[in-house]
């Protein structure tokens, strides 16, 4: 058994998302190549093995959120789209994102999710100042649970 979560996001970002933010978010969706210099999510430390068997720390950026086809444990479609909405009161862009996640990996998601609360349009946000983001499901649950930021952390199951 994998310990795989169900991620899904539906949101809409308001006004004020800079080019380079949009350049990276693309590239942390699989949607774009990776931009020169990454500001949402910077340092990606993983430890592999040098040419003498020891374990040294390097940076291996990669893609957050980008894993497209078929899913391995939860059925379906892996998907993320961005795009900018034709009715502006809906915001500046629509993003969508159904993945399969590992909780190794909860952290650095939970660093772009943080920085994506803090661009989500009003009516995600509730009155507490929690910002509703999607769900996530353990892969053998029939439950959703609310992902949410609280606080600027997100609140993992």
């Amino acid at each position: 058994m994998a310990d795989i979560y169900e991620l899904s996001i539906v949101l809409n970002l308001r006004e004020g998302l800079s080019d380079e933010e949009a350049s990276e978010l693309r590239w942390h969706l699989g949607l774009g190549p990776k931009p020169e210099s990454l500001r949402i999510v910077p340092e990606f430390p993983t430890v592999v093995e040098d040419e003498h068997g020891d374990p040294v720390m390097v940076d291996d950026p990669v893609p957050l959120l980008g894993q497209p086809g078929e899913a391995w444990k939860v059925g379906g479609a892996l998907v993320s789209v961005l795009l900018r909405p034709e009715d502006a009161r809906y915001g500046t862009w629509a993003l969508t994102v159904r993945q399969e996640i590992h909780p190794d990996d909860f952290e650095r998601i939970g660093e772009l999710l943080s920085w994506l609360a803090t661009k989500a349009d009003d009516r995600h946000s509730a009155p507490t100042g929690t910002v509703r983001l999607g769900w996530t499901r353990f892969c053998e649950s029939d439950q959703f649970e609310p992902l949410v930021v609280r606080d600027g952390e997100v609140v993992w199951p």
